[in-house]
């Protein structure tokens, strides 16, 4: 019997891709906030 059959391939797959995506999304909300952080110094400056 082999260890890498399709359902130990899916579940690890499936938690690879989870992983990906919370990073993904934490990511763009840094990049959010900093726009935002940005804007308020930028408007503060003038």
């Amino acid at each position: 019997m082999s260890r890498n059959n399709d359902r130990n391939i899916k579940a690890h797959n499936d938690k690879l891709h989870k992983s990906q995506d919370k990073a993904k999304a934490k990511k763009v909300a840094r990049e959010e906030k900093l726009k935002t952080i940005l804007k308020k110094f930028n408007e503060a400056k003038e």
